[in-house]
């Protein structure tokens, strides 16, 4: 949520209210404070999940004095409604922050290209120019990175093609 909050300072689109894209970025995952993260391998439906974090907004905002929790509440629904061009730039930081987090966890554990499936995860996902930048460097850095753990150096050979396919996570243009 603060790496996404940071991400959204590096906005250049005019287009979007960057201060909103902060603000969503810090409230979208709220309520796992009580709900934890439920990822897809727990089997629960997107309903659930969604009732789930529901109540969990609605006890936490509730704490709030009445504006704050209007606003809290109202930027948790703008988020998960993907109603504003603001929220789906945010929804994109968040896979951008998922897939970064899998890098670094490559990176830590020193096994590149282990968690390509998070990554795959993503393709098509990313359209926001500011976003597709920051992806390009995350890519770049993952390519060199497999490239030296495979012994190639952008050498040509099938091991670098098959390091530039596992690291493809851009949208088609």
């Amino acid at each position: 949520m603060y790496r996404m909050a940071m991400m959204s300072l590096t906005i250049t689109d005019p287009t979007v209210d960057k201060d909103r894209c902060i603000k969503l970025a810090l409230v979208h995952d709220m309520a796992e404070c009580i709900v934890g993260d439920i990822a897809p391998s727990d089997n629960v439906s997107k309903e659930e999940k969604h009732r789930r974090e529901e109540e969990a907004m609605r006890h936490l905002s509730g704490l709030l004095p009445e504006g704050l929790r209007q606003e809290i509440f109202g930027l948790w629904e703008e988020y998960e409604n993907q109603s504003s061009a603001e929220a789906r730039l945010v929804k994109q930081f968040d896979l951008l922050e998922m897939i970064l987090q899998a890098h670094e966890y490559e990176e830590l554990e020193e096994t590149p290209g282990r968690l390509q499936e998070f990554f795959d995860s993503t393709n098509g996902r990313f359209h926001h120019p500011d976003v597709l930048q920051l992806l390009s460097s995350l890519n770049e850095e993952r390519r060199n990175r497999m490239a030296k753990a495979d012994g190639t150096k952008n050498s040509g050979d099938l091991k670098t093609a098959t390091v530039e396919s596992r690291c493809n996570t851009q949208a088609p243009p």
